[in-house]
């Protein structure tokens, strides 16, 4: 099923001590065009994250912003300087000694001077985040496409039914026809009957003007494409795999088909029809630009 270009997910959550918030937002474009807001600090996270998108996502310009936040107390490492620790104990066992006083050193003890513990900030592991953030940006993927998917689906319902209008009229003009050269008989007839003033009438003549008249009008190659075309556009807005070039390609051919229909055709119902026709391969083309 066809997706549209356009979509937008989002997912926030907490990994391995990082809170982290993805969005994707994605607009029409020719290819795929990727830019990321990412924090300065992440900046590696840039090629990464267009890795993953393009394997899901072949045409659209798409934004991807990234938030990421430590944890309370996951940005810092706490250690016990144990030589200063150990430097406490001492001087207290000693004073203990000196001043006759019974020894209830405990750990307790000695937490009460900050001064034994050291404060480090915990650099990030780089595979570590990456981890993190690829799951967050997967769900917001999943939840982007799904978005996609549900627009292309609006989108296929609108272009089947103008698919079925132009097979409709493109019948009708196969119909018609074979009655335009029947009426161009009739009045060519008509004609030199009124010249002649008399029944003295060259039918071969008539037949092979009819004949050539016929040949002019005919569109058959033309109404045949027309319908292959239109058989091929379902076929390929039924498919899973990216369409969009391909769409428009085909709505040139449609169009250049009932161009030539309209100037072949010498007939006020037909071209009335061309007109509808053409009015609505230009809505389907102005559909195709957001598909992707």
């Amino acid at each position: 099923m066809i997706k549209s270009m356009t979509g937008f997910g989002r997912e926030q959550g907490i990994v391995d001590g990082y809170e982290i918030l993805v969005e994707i937002r994605s607009v029409n474009h020719r290819y795929f065009e990727f830019s990321s807001r990412i924090p300065r600090s992440y900046s590696y996270l840039d090629e990464k994250l267009k890795s993953l998108l393009s394997k899901r996502v072949s045409r659209g310009k798409v934004e991807v912003s990234v938030s990421i936040s430590k944890t309370e107390g996951a940005e810092e490492e706490i250690e016990v300087n144990l030589d200063i620790a150990q430097g406490y104990v001492n001087a207290l066992r000693e004073a203990n000694k000196k001043l006759e006083l019974s020894d209830d050193l405990s750990l307790a003890s000695i937490t009460r001077f900050p001064d034994i513990f050291k404060i480090q900030k915990v650099e990030d592991d780089e595979e570590v985040v990456w981890n993190a953030v690829s799951q967050i940006c997967t769900n917001a993927l999943d939840k982007f496409i799904s978005m996609r998917q549900i627009e292309g689906g609006k989108m296929y319902e609108d272009i089947s039914s103008r698919l079925n209008f132009i097979e409709e009229k493109t019948n009708e003009i196969e119909s018609i026809l074979p009655s335009i050269s029947e009426n161009y008989k009739d009045r060519l007839y008509s004609k030199i009957v009124e010249t002649l003033e008399d029944k003295n009438i060259d039918e071969q003549r008539i037949l092979t003007e009819v004949a050539i008249f016929s040949d002019k009008i005919a569109v058959d190659e033309e109404t045949v494409r027309l319908h292959s075309h239109v058989s091929q556009f379902r076929e390929l807005i039924n498919s899973n795999e990216p369409v969009g070039r391909k769409l428009d390609f085909l709505v040139q051919e449609m169009n250049r088909e009932v161009n030539t229909i309209g100037s072949k055709a010498q007939d006020l119902s037909v071209t009335k029809t061309v007109v509808d026709l053409k009015s609505e391969i230009e809505k389907i083309r102005e559909q195709i630009q957001n598909i992707e």
